[in-house]
Parts: structure tokens; C-alpha cells; sequence
């Protein structure tokens, strides 16, 4: 696989998927992107816009939308999977018949799923084996991206010649992709960050002060550093773009959908209509990975039992500040 003309397919038609098929066109590929929504792929295909995801952003001539997926995946090179992580498994159980054995599978939402603990990675070997896989991980909001402003993520795969192809076939002069063979290190982070994304929010929703919330990033920052190496991650990986540059993205504004739920918790907003936030499936499972593994993480617990009901911000900002006083590690 070359920089060359390639055929990429992206799978969902929510803002990141149409940002990564429009970015694929910018760059010269063949660009398909299959979504579910009728009215969208409309849009998409007859007005060359996707107001319900990015209202007010034109998108390049060239994307082809459908919700056909196996006309979507028919020839596909290279496959980006932009779909919840939640999710990601019974998609592929429907859509596996059609991907194309030699594609190149990227992974480009973020999470871990609920029930099984499985990384999105571990989903994808278990449903389609062998399968040339990477993710796509970094600080970037879709709609920066989608207006070609400057951004700069991570692209990992096992494989060090998968990944450089990668980022050789997305990156343009705004689009910067770096190339890492840290899989599970960018995997981690790229779920984490947004479980300490919604503590972010909190503390912004119930006006802690930016003191608050700069201390509970940098230790938040610490456990996820701590998870990510004793789960298998590389300690470059954690200070890079994929884990601590998409943290400080995702835990400093509301464009973050995890910080705008946060926000709503803090403030004791109802939750119900608000875009989909992965952290919120994501905290219960990384309470349980680090109880399993003997991590101290005291947050993502907290944050956990405050998604789950368990307890109220107050309290869970009480008990964190009751904790026994310790050298900072």
C-alpha cells in the first residue's frame, strides 16, 4: 500500500465519519462512506453537507454516500470504522461478510466494551482473524478537522509498515498523522481520556474553579498513565498526541461530548438527549480493570459510581478530598 489513489471506505455517517471521508477525498482517494440514516447520505450525496453532524461545514465534491453497505465495502483498501464502540461488535457481526479479507481495518472511535472488557482491537481479531488492523487516535474535533484547520494524531498497528503506510495515505499539509506501533498504549488512552474527560466536565458544571480542574487533570493524567503501562502500554505513547494531547483536548471544552456530559452532571442538568458519550459505558469498565489489576485509581472510581448512580459529585468530590495525604507519585 502506497500514498497512491486508494479506495477507503468509512463506516458511519455521524461528524467524525463524514470528517474522515471528507478528508479521504481531499487527499486524492475514492471515498465511500456507508451510514444507516437515508436522510443523511441524501444530504451528503445531493447538497454536499451533513447539517444534523456539521451544520455550516461544506464537504469536498466526491464523497460517495450510501446506505448500502455491500456496494460500500465492495472494493474497499482501507476501512475506517467510525462506530461507537458499544456497537462496534454487532456491526461487525452484520457487515463481515462484506469486508474484503486484504482491507486495512482502522479503528477510530474509542472505548472499551462493557461486558466483555475487550479493547476495540480484541473485538476486531475475535470476529474478522487476520485482518490488518490499526487505530486512529489523537486531540482532534471533527469539525476542526472538517474546515482543514491544523491537527496532529496517531496512527498505531502492530505491524510498523502498516502504520506508516497509513499515515502516509491520510496525511495532507493540515492532517499530520504520526505512525506508532503502540496498538493497546493508544487503545487505552484513546478510552480513558474520555472517562477523565466527563470528571472535567463535572468540576466545570459545578464552577470548581480552574485550580480544581487543572489539579484533577494532572492526576487524573497519573492513574491513566499507571492503568496504561501496567495494561501493556509503551510510556511514550502516554505523553504523546493519543493519550495525553487528546486528554487535554477532550477535557478542556464543551465540543468534547464527554465534557458537555460531564458539565450537565455537575450542574444537575437532566442527561437524556445528549450526543453520545463513550466514557459514560467506559468508566465501569476501567473501575473493574484497575480492581482486577490492583491499580490505584481512585477517580475513575469515583467517576464510575457518579455515572452509575452511586453516589452524587458532592460526595464523590468529598471523599476523593478526604483521602490520606501522600507524596504526589
Amino acid at each position: 500500500m502506497t500514498g497512491n489513489r486508494q479506495n477507503i471506505t468509512v463506516l458511519g455517517g455521524g461528524a467524525w465519519g463524514t470528517t474522515l471521508a471528507a478528508q479521504a477525498v481531499r487527499r486524492g482517494h475514492e471515498g465511500a462512506l456507508y451510514a444507516r440514516d437515508a436522510a443523511t447520505v441524501a444530504e451528503i450525496n445531493e447538497h454536499g453537507r451533513n447539517s444534523r453532524y456539521l451544520p455550516g461545514i461544506a464537504l469536498p465534491a466526491g464523497i460517495c454516500a450510501t446506505t448500502d453497505a455491500a456496494s460500500a465495502l465492495a472494493s474497499a483498501q482501507v476501512i475506517l470504522a467510525v462506530i461507537p464502540a458499544q456497537a462496534l461488535g454487532q456491526a461487525l457481526m452484520q457487515l463481515r461478510d462484506f469486508i474484503p479479507p486484504q482491507a486495512k481495518l482502522v479503528l477510530c472511535a474509542k472505548g472499551i466494551e462493557r461486558g466483555t472488557q475487550r479493547f476495540m482491537s480484541e473485538v476486531v481479531h475475535d470476529l474478522l482473524p487476520g485482518q490488518a488492523l490499526a487505530a486512529l487516535s489523537g486531540p482532534s474535533f471533527a469539525a476542526d478537522v472538517a474546515q482543514g484547520l491544523p491537527t496532529a494524531v496517531t496512527i498505531a498497528a502492530e505491524d510498523a509498515d502498516l502504520a506508516k503506510a497509513l499515515v502516509q495515505a491520510l496525511s495532507d499539509k493540515t492532517f499530520r498523522c504520526y505512525a506508532s506501533t503502540d496498538l493497546r498504549g493508544v487503545e487505552i488512552g484513546g478510552a480513558l481520556k474520555n472517562v477523565l474527560a466527563l470528571a472535567a466536565g463535572m468540576a466545570a458544571g459545578r464552577s470548581l474553579g480552574a485550580s480544581a480542574q487543572a489539579a484533577l487533570v494532572t492526576r487524573g493524567f497519573a492513574e491513566l498513565r499507571r492503568i496504561g503501562l501496567k495494561l501493556g502500554g509503551r510510556a511514550e505513547t502516554m505523553t504523546g498526541l493519543a493519550v495525553l494531547g487528546d486528554l487535554l483536548l477532550s477535557c478542556s471544552s464543551p465540543q468534547s461530548r464527554n465534557y458537555a456530559y460531564g458539565m450537565a452532571l455537575g450542574a444537575g442538568r437532566p442527561t437524556a438527549g445528549l450526543p453520545l458519550a463513550e466514557g459514560v459505558a467506559t468508566a465501569s469498565v476501567a473501575a473493574q480493570l484497575c480492581a482486577e489489576h490492583d491499580i490505584e485509581a481512585p477517580l475513575m472510581g469515583a467517576i464510575a459510581a457518579v455515572c452509575a448512580g452511586k453516589t452524587t459529585v458532592e460526595e464523590a468530590i468529598a471523599a476523593l478530598l478526604s483521602r490520606p495525604l501522600k507524596f504526589e507519585d
